[in-house]
């Protein structure tokens, strides 16, 4: 089964997650298994609250899904993973793409020489 294509406003999402090393760096941790926020923050060399902000922003993309899980101790627990995705990039699918783009204002588009988490 395939995916349907994305629109305009989700290829700049997706685009946009993947447009920084640090989220890149997550992805490339959850690749191998599901992880927790602590853990992976000491993995990663981040703190917790800067990788909330850049798993929010990869969950928003449709790139990691999260889900909470209780430790043997009754913490509440939040694991990460990927989320199967794959995106052949060709001028064919900016065109398309583009063509359901909305309003520059609402998809959250980062203006040129902005940098957003």
């Amino acid at each position: 089964m395939t995916s349907p294509p994305l629109s305009g406003d989700e290829l700049l999402r997706v685009l946009a997650a993947l447009a920084n090393p640090h989220r890149l760096r997550i992805v490339a941790a959850l690749a191998g298994a599901p992880d927790y926020v602590s853990r992976l923050a000491r993995e990663l060399g981040l703190s917790r609250a800067l990788l909330q902000l850049h798993l929010k922003k990869l969950e928003a993309a449709g790139l990691v899904a999260g889900r909470l899980e209780l430790s043997d101790d009754g913490k509440a627990m939040k694991f990460y993973e990927v989320t199967p995705f794959a995106i052949a990039l060709t001028p064919e699918l900016v065109a398309e793409a583009t063509a359901s783009l909305t309003t520059p204002g609402s998809t959250g588009a980062v203006d040129e020489g902005q940098e957003a988490l």
